[in-house]
């Protein structure tokens, strides 16, 4: 394996930032120093004016293998995840057939090492039927990420709605769960309210029918529920500022047993930017009015939030292009990520440092990853090269996920990725993939 000595770089780890080189050998971190004279064989990478940041680590994604292939598969989106500089992903189990069982996971970590650049780990899946099988995890807990949970609409069969299905996965659970909050039943209503108004609903409509009481009240059962039972609960993709009241920042993360996640586009759109975008933006949960954004932001920074990712989840053009009740919800968004972040660190509103702390390090202590998020001697060298001052603009002609689109086209970041490693090998560079080289599958210390 090549050995990599990056010189003279901004090293942003562990809330601090300093100029020192860094060596990478047998695909791990073996020294960090001022000054190390160059190993035999090493291939030297100036790094002067340049940021090292640990990996990003997306803890939900939707890679679409196997099933659903034409809109994506593992190949094509790890490609774009480590053009962004996510070097770690974790994806979820409504694919086809759905992973709810520790078979078809299996299969999925088959596909990842043959074909998956970054690194990788997928969830379980549940359904109202299959509380055994999801169980067994608990002898699995140190090799899969955790069990995911829909307490909201769901692809095929994977709504849980059953009350002493969801009371006894909690109880007996020894990993940790993610849901999907939302509340099937406020949706419905609301729904069936808007189409009596109008004869032809509009993506505008989508925050009111999917609305800011619908996340509320599921993300209140799932806490309530979890604090019964001592569970180990992950809420993703937190969209609005009401459900903040069910979080906290007075306890030290590792020592948190309910988090939260929030994600990108969440931070960045607001239900104003449906008359421009339409059901390119479209979710689930949907994005909302300015004063949820605000909100996040808020709580990202005072650490109330715990992670940011993308819940990339990807469509072809002509599924986003539906009249708005056909067109199909979720965004792609895991190769713009950390540049979306860098943009709002240029504007003034967040840190490097705090930028590798939820991008990267609570990412990793949130799930115990094993060895990865920092830049610690002796971890795996999952390091990512950004330069601050130079731009690019996202165009089609350099949009890797398969489905060939962005509702950031046409965006101008301030900051590029220019090298990526994974596991110490350099995956991507200036521009190019290096397609020989494969993640590993992700390791937990639970």
């Amino acid at each position: 394996m090549q050995k990599y000595l990056i010189k003279n770089i901004s090293v942003v780890n562990e809330g601090t930032i300093s100029v020192r080189d860094v060596l990478m050998e047998n695909g791990r971190i073996s020294r960090i120093d001022d000054r190390i004279p160059t190993p035999a064989g090493a291939v030297v990478i100036d790094g002067t004016g340049k940021h090292l940041l640990p990996g990003a680590i997306d803890d939900q994604v939707h890679f679409r293998e196997p099933g659903l292939t034409h809109k994506a598969n593992i190949a094509t989106e790890s490609r774009a995840a480590v053009a962004g500089g996510v070097t770690s992903f974790m994806e979820m189990p409504n694919t086809k057939p759905a992973a709810l069982t520790l078979d078809l996971l299996e299969d999925k970590y088959a596909i990842a090492a043959a074909t998956s650049a970054a690194n990788y780990s997928f969830f379980m899946g549940t359904s109202n039927d299959n509380i055994d099988e999801v169980l067994r995890v608990n002898d699995h807990r140190r090799d899969i990420c955790g069990v995911k949970v829909f307490m909201g609409s769901s692809t095929g069969n994977m709504l849980v709605d059953n009350l002493l299905s969801l009371e006894r996965l909690f109880r007996e659970s020894e990993v940790l769960i993610a849901t999907h909050c939302e509340d099937e039943r406020i949706i419905k209503t609301n729904l069936a309210r808007i189409k009596a108004e109008k004869s032809r609903l509009e993506p505008s409509d989508h925050p009111i029918i999917r609305d800011v009481d619908a996340c509320f009240e599921s993300s209140f059962m799932a806490v309530q529920i979890a604090k019964r039972y001592n569970t180990r609960l992950h809420i993703l993709h937190i969209s609005t500022a009401r459900e903040l009241q069910l979080f906290s920042n007075m306890l030290p993360l590792a020592e948190k047993r309910i988090t939260c996640e929030v994600c990108v586009h969440h931070l960045h759109f607001t239900a104003d930017d449906y008359a421009t975008l339409g059901n390119r933006i479209k979710c689930n949960p949907a994005i909302k009015s300015p004063e949820n954004r605000a909100g996040l932001w808020q709580a990202l920074l005072d650490d109330t939030i715990d992670v940011i990712a993308t819940d990339h989840a990807p469509h072809t053009r002509e599924e986003k292009s539906e009249d708005y009740e056909h067109a199909h919800a979720g965004l792609p968004l895991v190769q713009h990520s950390l540049p979306l972040m860098l943009h709002y660190h240029r504007e003034g509103r967040i840190s490097l440092e705090h930028i590798v702390q939820k991008m990267s390090h609570d990412v990793a202590t949130c799930f115990q990853i094993r060895e990865r998020g920092f830049i610690r001697e002796g971890y795996h060298a999952d390091l990512v090269i950004v330069d601050l001052d130079h731009p690019f603009t996202v165009t089609t002609d350099n949009i890797l996920y398969k489905c060939g689109w962005s509702p950031l086209e046409g965006t101008t970041f301030p900051a590029s990725v220019t090298h990526t490693f994974v596991n110490g090998q350099l995956v991507f560079e200036q521009g190019r993939i290096h397609e020989d080289i494969r993640g590993q599958r992700m390791q937990f210390d639970r």
